[in-house]
C-alpha cells in the first residue's frame, strides 16, 4: 500500500513541482490507493527518505565550512554545481531536479494528509492518533518552510521583514492555485503558527528518531527564533526542549578508529533528517576542511579527531557525521544547549550562557584536561559561545543560517573563495545570500526572482 501512496503522491504532485506539462496529459491509474485512513495517511508521513531525507543542502554548498581543489570544481559534472559554489546570480540550479523540488515535496504530502485528515472524524477513540497525524504533518510543513526561508529569503530583519520577499506558503494541493511568493514576515509567522501548533498536538514521548514527537517541534522553533533574532523565544523553546531531552554524548567514550565515530541514533539526536545530496561538491572525497576551522581546535579537543580524519595531503574530510555518514540535518540536544547559551549571552545571562556552554565542552575534551570558560561580560560570553557553535555544528546544515543572522546582526563576515586564479567574494549581508529560485520555477510560476 505505501509503495501505491507513494506513487500516488509524486504523480499528482509532479505538475506543480517540477512544472511539466506532460504529467497533465496522463491518465490517473485507478488502481492506485487513495489515502483515506488514519492508517493510510501515517504511512505516507512514514515515508522518511521524502519526508526526512531531502533536506536542501544549497546552503551547506554555499558556506565557507570547506573548500575544493580548482581541479576537483572543474570536473563537477554540471556547470550549476560549479556556480553554486562561487555564488553565482544566476544558473545555480538544473531544471526540474533541484533543492527546490526536493524541499518543497514533503509539503505537497503534508498537506496532502491535512486536507485528507479534514474529511475523517476526531472520535474518542482515535483522538491521540488524529492529533499526532495533524502534528506531524504541520510539523514537516514548517520544517520545510523554514528551510526554503533560510536559504531562498534573506536574513529576517524585523525593520524589513514586511516587504522583504519571502518564500510560496502552498497551504494546499490544488494546482490551480497561483505561487505567490509570501513576504518574509508571513513567512516567518506561517513557521512558528505551524510548529506551534504542532507542538500542541504531538505526543510527548518519541517512538524513533525519525517520527517527531513535542520536543521536535520546540527545537525547530528555538532555531527559528535565533534565526529571527527572537533571542528570548529562543532560550524558552531551547529549554522546553532540555526539560524533556537534555542526553549529551561524552566523545571520550567514542571509536576514534571507526570510519564514523559518531553513532546514527545517538542519544543527542532529537530528530533525524538528513541533506540530500543533489551537489556532489559536499563529497567526502572532494570536500577539504577550511585550515583555519581546523586549526581552531585544540589539540586535547576530541573534536579534531572525532569530525575529521586526514587525506594524507595535508588537508583534511568530514567524517563526524550524526547521521553515521549520511549528511545530518536534523535537531540534536548540543545545538540546543549552544541556542540557550547565545541566547542567555544576549539577554544578559552570563553565569546561565557560560554554564550551558562549559557543560557541552566538557564532554568535547579529553577527560580530565578541561578548564571550564569564564567570561567578564556578555560579549565576552557570546565570543566563546560563537566560537564553539562554529566548530560543533560543522557541516550540520546550519552555517550559511548564521553567516546571514550574524551579519545581520554587525558581524561582518566576507566569505572568499579562489578558483583557478580567480577570486570570488560574498560581503556581508549580499543580496546573493537569498539564493536565486530556480530559472524554470520562476518561468512557470511568474514569481519574482531574487534581486542579484
Amino acid at each position: 500500500m505505501l509503495k501505491n501512496l507513494h506513487k500516488l503522491l509524486l504523480s499528482l504532485s509532479a505538475p506543480f513541482l517540477l512544472g511539466c506539462d506532460s504529467f497533465l496529459d496522463e491518465k490517473p491509474d485507478q488502481k492506485l490507493v487513495i489515502p483515506s485512513t488514519l492508517t493510510d495517511l501515517q504511512a505516507l508521513l512514514n515515508e522518511t527518505d521524502l519526508m526526512n531525507h531531502q533536506v536542501p543542502n544549497a546552503g551547506e554548498i554555499s558556506a565557507d565550512n570547506y573548500y575544493l581543489t580548482d581541479a576537483d570544481w572543474a570536473a563537477l559534472p554540471r556547470e550549476q554545481d560549479r556556480h553554486l559554489y562561487v555564488w553565482a546570480g544566476e544558473n545555480v540550479f538544473p531544471p526540474q531536479v533541484n533543492d527546490w523540488n526536493y524541499n518543497f515535496m514533503p509539503v505537497y504530502v503534508a498537506n496532502t494528509v491535512l486536507e485528507q485528515l479534514a474529511s475523517l472524524p476526531r472520535t474518542p477513540a482515535n483522538s491521540l492518533d488524529w492529533d499526532d497525524v495533524k502534528g506531524q504533518a504541520l510539523y514537516y510543513r514548517g520544517h520545510h518552510f523554514l528551510q526554503g526561508a533560510l536559504l531562498w529569503a534573506p536574513a529576517y530583519d524585523a525593520r524589513t521583514a514586511s516587504a522583504d520577499l519571502g518564500i510560496p506558503l502552498r497551504l494546499g494541493t490544488d494546482f490551480n492555485v497561483p505561487s505567490v511568493r509570501a513576504s518574509v514576515q508571513q513567512t516567518y509567522d506561517r513557521i512558528v503558527a505551524d510548529l506551534r501548533e504542532a507542538a500542541a498536538l504531538l505526543p510527548t514521548k518519541r517512538l524513533h528518531p525519525t517520527r517527531p514527537y513535542r520536543v521536535s517541534a520546540h527545537a525547530l522553533l528555538a532555531r527559528t527564533f535565533l534565526a529571527m533574532g527572537d533571542y528570548r523565544q529562543a532560550a524558552l523553546y531551547a529549554d522546553s526542549c532540555l526539560q524533556r531531552q537534555s542526553a549529551l554524548l561524552d566523545y571520550n567514550t567514542l571509536d576514534l578508529s571507526a570510519a564514523y565515530p559518531v553513532p546514527q541514533y545517538n542519544p543527542e539526536v532529537i530528530t533525524e533528517h538528513f541533506a540530500f545530496g543533489v551537489n556532489p561538491a559536499l563529497q567526502e572525497s572532494l570536500a577539504r576542511i577550511d585550515p583555519a576551522l581546523y586549526a581552531s581546535y585544540a589539540p586535547e579537543d576530541l573534536r579534531r579527531a572525532v569530525f575529521f580524519r586526514p587525506n594524507g595531503d595535508g588537508s583534511f574530510a568530514f567524517r563526524g557525521s550524526y547521521g553515521g555518514g549520511a549528511p545530518f540535518a536534523g535537531t540534536a540536544t548540543d545545538e540546543l544547549y549552544l541556542i540557550r547559551a547565545e541566547a542567555h549571552a544576549r539577554l544578559g545571562n552570563v553565569p546561565e550562557a557560560m554554564q550551558d556552554l562549559n557543560t557541552l565542552l566538557v564532554t568535547r575534551w579529553r577527560a580530565g584536561t578541561f578548564v571550564p570558560l569564564t567570561a567578564a561580560g556578555p560579549e565576552e560570553a557570546l565570543a566563546h559561545i560563537l566560537r564553539e557553535r562554529r566548530k560543533e555544528l560543522v557541516l550540520r546544515n546550519l552555517r550559511w543560517m548564521d553567516l546571514k543572522r550574524l551579519n545581520r546582526e554587525g558581524a561582518n563576515i566576507t566569505l572568499s573563495r579562489t578558483v583557478q586564479g580567480r577570486v570570488y567574494t560574498l560581503p556581508p549581508n549580499d543580496p546573493r545570500y537569498a539564493l536565486p529560485l530556480p530559472d524554470d520555477v520562476v518561468a512557470l510560476s511568474g514569481m519574482p526572482q531574487n534581486p542579484r
